[in-house]
């Protein structure tokens, strides 16, 4: 089974919402505009693009990212990665070109599915609502976080709200950087 691996920049209250500074949120670019860079903090953002054998995300974080990362050199792995994005309502008529083969899932089922296959380890950047749904249905493997010294307040949160079975989750790896950035690998305890 592929090892499906949520990763995110998120704030000590939990908020995720545009940490690179993607507009309509109040505090939009809070990765950048307030802490300051240490760029071994994010040597596992680099780790994540060799390792990982295809991405998934949601319709929301697929149309920002897709205009933009086909691009960009820190993402160039990711451009030959399998791309598959969770959405009932995108059509093959919205994806963009240049950006290697991506593939619609119309359920949690597919993904499940997908999971199933033979491959290395799916990754899942952004995509909020996504995250909700696939850890709601026991799908999430691991979390990678880069968790800021910010209490942002409103925004979309990483985690589920939903009232459910505790899920625990078994530390990996940790670090906390100068800056006050805390990496924290966590696998999901079945």
């Amino acid at each position: 089974m592929r090892t499906l691996i949520s990763t995110a920049f998120i704030s000590l209250d939990g908020v995720m919402e545009a940490p690179g500074g993607e507009p309509g949120y109040r505090n939009s670019g809070w990765t950048f505009k307030e802490v300051e860079f240490v760029p071994e903090a994010f040597e596992i953002k680099g780790r994540e693009q060799q390792e990982s054998t295809a991405m998934l995300m949601g319709r929301v974080s697929y149309e920002a990212f897709s205009p933009v990362w086909p691009d960009m050199a820190e993402f160039a792995h990711y451009k030959t990665l399998p791309k598959y994005v969770v959405s009932t309502t995108l059509t093959e008529g919205q994806l963009v070109s240049g950006w290697g083969r991506t593939t619609i899932l119309r359920s949690l089922d597919e993904v499940a599915a997908l999971k199933e296959t033979d491959g290395g380890p799916i990754i899942v950047h952004g995509s909020a609502s996504l995250n909700h749904a696939l850890s709601d249905a026991g799908l999430i493997d691991r979390y990678h976080l880069l968790v800021y010294p910010l209490l942002l307040g409103a925004g979309k949160r990483l985690f589920s709200t939903t009232d459910k079975d505790t899920q625990k989750l078994r530390p990996v790896e940790h670090e906390v950087y100068g800056n006050g950035v805390q990496k924290q690998v966590f696998d999901v305890v079945r």
